[in-house]
C-alpha cells in the first residue's frame, strides 16, 4: 500500500525536532508533523527564513504548535547551545529527524575547522544526535531518521588520519563521503540501540532526485562544477516535488511497521513512492567503528546509550 501524507498516524502529544525545517525537504515533514498534531522543533540557522515558515505552515495549520530553536551544524557551540536550550524545555523527544545538509560546496571549513560538508552533514548531527539523547531515551519508542542520499553509493568511508580530505578535497567526494557517514550513523546507532536493550529506533531515509533548494544553493555557492549545474537542471526538469521527496524520510519517522535499521526512499531510485530499500554496505561493521572512532575523537563528544 502506498504509504501517503493522509497515511502518517495522529501525532497528539508528540515532540518532534527537525534540522533545517525552514524550507525544502525539513520544512514539508514539519508541515506534515505538524498537521498530524505533534509539537514540532524546528532546529535552523537562518531564523529570518525560519518565521517564514512558521507562517507557511500556519496557513495550512492554523493551530499548529511550532516552536523555533536557532541551530548551526557547522559550529559545535551552537550545537550544543541548541541542545541545552530544546532540553530544557523537553525531557521527551519521540521523534529527530537529521535532515539538514550541504553538497559538493567549494572547500571550506567550519568554525570548528572541519571540512564542511563532513562538519555540517555528519559532526553536528552526532553531536545534537548524543545530546539529545536523555529525552530520546524518556520517550516510549523514539525515532531518529538520519537523511542520506544516493551520493552514499559513491562514497568512500572515514579515513581515521584524513577525515578532512586535507590535500585530496573534491566537492562530490566530500560529499559522497558525508553522506556515507550519514548512512552509516543510522546504522550504527541502531547498533547502539540494539545493544542497550531500549525501544528507541535509528532509521534511514534518502529523498532521490527532488526538486529541492539544495540543487540551487550548490550551484549559488559556485559548487559542483558541470555536475551541479547539472544534477540542478535535472532536479528542475526531472525531479520529484518536495511532497513527494519528503516522503521517505515521513514515512521512516511515522509508519507503524517501520522498524530500527530500516531504509526508505524512492520506489525507483531516484524517483517514485517511499517504499523500504534493502540496507546494501558490505564491510559497513568496519566502517561504523571508525566513523565512531573520528567522531568521538573529533568532537569530544561520546554517544552512549
Amino acid at each position: 500500500m502506498e504509504f501517503r501524507r493522509e497515511s502518517v498516524p495522529d501525532l497528539t502529544g508528540r515532540t518532534a525536532v527537525v534540522t533545517g525545517a525552514n524550507g525544502g525537504l525539513g520544512l514539508e515533514t514539519a508541515k506534515v508533523f505538524a498537521s498530524r498534531g505533534a509539537h514540532v522543533v524546528m532546529a535552523v540557522r537562518n531564523q529570518d527564513k525560519a518565521t517564514k515558515a512558521v507562517a507557511e505552515i500556519r496557513v495550512e495549520t492554523p493551530t499548529a504548535s511550532l516552536e523555533l530553536v536557532e541551530l548551526d551544524l557547522g559550529s559545535q557551540a551552537s550545537v550544543r547551545q541548541a541542545a541545552e536550550q530544546i532540553l530544557a524545555r523537553h525531557g521527551q523527544i519521540d521523534i529527530l529527524v537529521n535532515n539538514a545538509g550541504l553538497m559538493a560546496l567549494p572547500e571550506r571549513r567550519t568554525t570548528d575547522g572541519y571540512e564542511m560538508q563532513f562538519g555540517v552533514n555528519h559532526l553536528g548531527h552526532w553531536t545534537l544526535t548524543a545530546l539529545l539523547m536523555p529525552a530520546l531515551l524518556a520517550a516510549p519508542a523514539a525515532r531518529v531518521v538520519t537523511v542520506t542520499s544516493t551520493a552514499h553509493h559513491f562514497g568512500r568511508s572515514v579515513d581515521p588520519d584524513n577525515p578532512h580530505l586535507n590535500g585530496t578535497y573534491g566537492p562530490w567526494r566530500a560529499y559522497g563521503q558525508s553522506k556515507l557517514a550519514n548512512y552509516h550513523f543510522a546504522l550504527g546507532l541502531q547498533q547502539e540501540f540494539d545493544r542497550a536493550g531500549v525501544n528507541a529506533q535509528s532509521l534511514i531515509a534518502h529523498p532521490g532526485l527532488t526538486s529541492s533548494d539544495l540543487q540551487v544553493h550548490t550551484v549559488e555557492q559556485g559548487g559542483g562544477g558541470w555536475m551541479g549545474a547539472f544534477f540542478a537542471w535535472m532536479a528542475r526538469h526531472m525531479g520529484m516535488g518536495i511532497v513527494n521527496g519528503a516522503m521517505p524520510q515521513i514515512r521512516a519517522a511515522t509508519d507503524p511497521d517501520a522498524r530500527g535499521g530500516q531504509f526508505y526512499g524512492p520506489r525507483f531510485g531516484n524517483t517514485g513512492r517511499a517504499v523500504r530499500l534493502p540496507v546494501l554496505r558490505p564491510g559497513a561493521g568496519a566502517a561504523i567503528r571508525r566513523l565512531w572512532q573520528v567522531s568521538e575523537r573529533e568532537t569530544g563528544v561520546a554517544l552512549t546509550v
